[in-house]
This record gives structure tokens, sequence and C-alpha cells, in this order.
């Protein structure tokens, strides 16, 4: 019997889950910042930050690390002299926290430590002395070994690395769009105050921000090239796979080719074409244009439609079905999870442009788009007074797609997963 791995455990794990904790305690009396000449740990800088002029969570922030690297210690020894799965559990989630709080030391030491000027310098991240250094390692070395040791994936700490990467941006506009202090920069993350009053200036300060016009151009276009894309897509599709023609192989070969380069090439190109015909700079270009282009996604419906066998096609049309009544009557309606990704695809798109519709409507400021208008307000002249609008405009601009793609997430899977599978 494999004495390491017993009552749900890697017991192997345990020495190195012991050796880190012990570690990343003995760190706490080893130099944790450079002041000067001097070197101060963190057990010895803890009574001159407890009793200086800091908020009460940095003081909690300081206070917390220790005690919780001696939570850590003591439990480690336990789970040592009697492992137990519970025990290892319990080990992982004190690691957690502890690995936790000394990566936000990292961000945050600075705005606390110059706050409460218990240095005779500013504070700069390179003056950490090594000692935290060990304790950032320790810290992550631990919460490796006791999820080995309580048999849980150490992967779920890169994924929730990435989470954290991931959802700092989005919490970071989230909490611009509903902060009272203006200005583009601001030396802290949680605002000093909270206002909805950003939310009103994009529809009340008419005499700059257009916020109405602009979401109504928006989904205009986006609408419009839902429809549009939709059916030529479809359509397409459907010609493509269920029947048969010379050339067809060519012309889907040089389809997917073309569709292999970014619309953007051709920019310049398409604008002269629409101003030659007196139609530039307007919505309708934008809608022209991309409806003009849509039938170079017909591939992931082309899959999905493979699936689909042909015996009911060939069976209605034994019956005297047309093409046309195939389509409508057996194709789309058993391809609801396809064109649910389809229409969804064809709405975000447009929704979000910023390249194509920059070139096609310059200047003309009645036809912008959400993004157009969103970014007029970061140019340098603007940014530092209407910088909090912008974050409340594009917090608004985002929320419908989140919610169709919430509400619509499981078809846009089995339409991607037919698709393959085709």
């Amino acid at each position: 019997m494999n004495t390491n791995h017993t009552i749900g455990m890697n017991i192997g794990y345990r020495k190195g889950t012991l050796v880190s904790g012990l570690l990343f305690f003995v760190a706490l009396f080893l130099p944790f910042i450079k002041d000067g000449d001097h070197n101060k740990n963190m057990v010895g800088l803890l009574p001159k930050l407890l009793t200086a002029d800091m908020r009460v969570t940095g003081k909690i922030l300081y206070l917390a690390i220790p005690v919780l690297a001696l939570v850590l210690l003591g439990v480690g020894i336990a789970l040592f002299m009697r492992p137990s799965r519970k025990m290892a559990i319990c080990y992982s989630i004190v690691a957690a926290l502890e690995t936790a709080l000394t990566v936000f030391t990292l961000f945050r030491s600075k705005s606390l430590l110059d706050k409460a000027h218990v240095l005779e310098h500013k504070f700069m991240v390179t003056h950490f002395g090594f000692g935290f250094w060990i304790m950032l390692v320790c810290g992550f070395v631990t919460l490796f070994c006791a999820m080995r040791t309580a048999k849980v994936h150490p992967g779920y700490i890169l994924l929730t690395i990435l989470s954290v990467i991931w959802l700092f941006p989005i919490t970071w506009i989230i909490l611009t769009a509903f902060r009272a202090e203006s200005g583009y920069y601001v030396g802290y993350f949680f605002p000093k105050g909270l206002t909805f009053n950003n939310f009103v200036q994009l529809f009340s300060d008419t005499s700059l921000i257009h916020f109405g016009k602009w979401w109504t151009n928006t989904l205009l276009v986006a609408t419009c090239n839902c429809i549009l894309t939709s059916l030529i897509v479809l359509m397409t599709a459907f010609s493509l796979s269920k029947t048969r023609f010379g050339g067809r192989m060519m012309l889907m070969k040089i389809m997917l080719i073309i569709g292999m380069f970014p619309g953007f090439m051709s920019m310049v190109a398409v604008y002269n074409i629409l101003k030659g015909i007196g139609i530039a700079q307007t919505l309708g270009a934008l809608i022209l244009v991309n409806a003009a282009g849509a039938a170079m996604g017909y591939y992931i419906v082309k899959g999905f439609f493979d699936t689909i066998p042909k015996s009911l096609d060939e069976a209605a049309l034994l019956d005297g079905a047309t093409k046309w009544q195939v389509f409508t009557k057996i194709t789309i309606p058993m391809s609801k999870p396809v064109i649910i990704y389809t229409v969804l695809t064809s709405f975000i798109g447009p929704w979000g442009d910023y390249i194509f519709p920059s070139m096609m409507l310059g200047d003309n400021q009645s036809q912008y788009t959400v993004a157009l208008g969103l970014n007029w307000l970061t140019d340098f002249r603007r940014i530092d007074a209407y910088y909090t609008q912008f974050a409340a405009g594009a917090l608004l601009i985002s929320l419908p797609i989140v919610i169709l793609f919430v509400a619509l997430q499981r078809f846009y899977v089995e339409g991607m997963s037919g698709a393959v599978k085709g």
C-alpha cells in the first residue's frame, strides 16, 4: 500500500507545507523594508505602523500578515503530526488568505506607507527587502503544497490569478463610472465618494455629450446589420451546404481565403467608393459595407447545416417541397442554436466597432456611434474633465451585450459545437 496516498491525501507533501510555512514565519524577522541605510523587519516595524496616521484597513493588513503566519505555522505542525484531509483543506484556506494579503501588500504599501510617514523617503517597490520577497514566494509554495496535500489541483491558483487580472480593469471602470471625484488619473483604486451624477450628465449635458444620439445611431446600425447579415449568412451557408453546382468548392475556397484578410485593409478604397457615390459619412454607408461582406462568414453556419441529415431534405423534395420551403420549414427550425449564434455575433460586431466607423464618419458628429463618441471624449483636451462620464458611458454600452450573451450563452455554445462537429 502506498502510504503517500492514504485517507484522501498526498501526505508526501506534508514536509513541503511545513517547511514553506516555517520559512514564511522566519521571513517576518528578515529585512522587510530598506529605510535609508537601515533595514527593518516586519515584526519590528509593526508597532510603528499601528500607531502611525494610517487608515484602519492598512493597520489591519499589516497586523493580519504576522497573525496568519503564526496560525499557518501552527496548522502546519498539526497537519504534520496528525494528517487529515479536513486539516489539509483548512491549511489551504489559511495559506490562500496569507498569499492574497501578501500580494495585496505589494500593491498597497506605497500609498499606505507614504501617508503614514513611517519612512524617511517616498516608498517604492525597490525598497522592499529580501524578507518580503521570501514571504511572497513562500506564500505561493505553501499554497501549492497545501493544495497537493488535500488533493486539490493547484491549477486553481493560476485560474484565480488570471481571474483577478481579467476582473481588475472591469472593476476599475465600474468604480470610475460611480466616482464622485473628477479627473483622469487618481492615485487610489477605490473612490472617495460615489455618485450617479456621471450617468445623469451623459444625457443632460447635451452641449458637448450627445450620448443619447450616439446610442440611437449604434442601435440602428447594429440592428440593421444583425438582420441583413443573419439573412445573408444563413442563405449563403444553406446554398453551399445543401446544393451542388459547378465551381462550388472553388467558390468556397476563394471566399475563405478572402475572409482571412482583415477588413480594414480595404477601408481607404471602400471610403473613396462611397464618397464617389455620395453616401460617405452616413450610417447607411456603415450598414451597406457590413452587409456587403457578410457572406464571408458562412463557414460556421455551413458546418452546422452539414450536421442536419440530408434524408430530411430529400424526403421533403420528394413530397413536392421547393428549396425555399426546405430552407424555411426544415433547416431553419432545426438550427435555432446557430441562428442565435449568428444573430448575436452580427449584433455585437457593429455595437463595439471603432476602426471602420472612425474612417467612414470622419468629423460628422451627428452620425457618430457610441464607440466614436466616447473616444472623442477621451481627447487630451477633454479627458480630464469627462473621464468619469466616459467610464459611465462605457458601462452603459456594455450592459446590453453582457445581458444578451448571458441569456443566450447556451445557444452560442451549441451553435459552435454543432459547427465543429460538422
